[in-house]
């Protein structure tokens, strides 16, 4: 079995060209900002978002989510793990406690077409241990992955919708 036996992609075109979808999806405060706002996926509930001092801008650089929904305190940490401007750029967890994925790698490709960029943002994940959450990660964690996927490249698609 690989480490990532499952997978979820969003494909979206983007107007704006690579360098500059590169520099805004590379800013994990704009990428997963839709985790640090209260949302249904959410259960209402919110993440913070802490990364090191390299901003989460280089291979091993670290990032960190926490918070509680439902009263269950979520924890994750991820380590960048391949970063090649304006390309791509990926990273997994180190260590996680959810309860519908278990361990993921989570990512995006941009190809350049013209003045516009063709992104893809992908998660590759696991199911979580335990029997509960692998349970509720049968259940729900495939629906989790695609709202991860869509609401990043909806959030940057929105982004760059927007007048310079």
């Amino acid at each position: 079995m690989t480490k990532y036996p499952l997978h979820h992609e969003t494909p979206v075109v983007l107007n704006a060209p690579a360098e500059a979808v590169f520099a805004y999806l590379d800013d994990f405060h704009k990428l997963s900002a839709h985790m640090e706002k209260p949302s249904a996926m959410m259960m209402g509930s919110k993440m913070r978002i802490e990364t090191d001092e390299r901003g989460g801008r280089a291979v091993g650089s670290k990032v960190r989510m926490g918070g509680t929904m439902m009263g269950v305190t979520l924890a994750l940490e991820e380590v960048v793990t391949e970063r090649e401007p304006p390309r791509r750029k990926a990273w997994q967890t180190t260590g996680a406690k959810l309860l519908v994925i278990g361990p993921y790698r989570l990512g995006f490709e941009l190809a350049p077409e013209g003045a516009r960029t063709r992104a893809r943002v992908f998660i590759d994940y696991a199911l979580p241990d335990g029997a509960l959450t692998r349970w509720l990660g049968r259940l729900l964690g495939g629906i989790y992955a695609r709202w991860c996927t869509e609401r990043m490249a909806k959030d940057a698609l929105a982004h760059f919708a927007r007048p310079a």
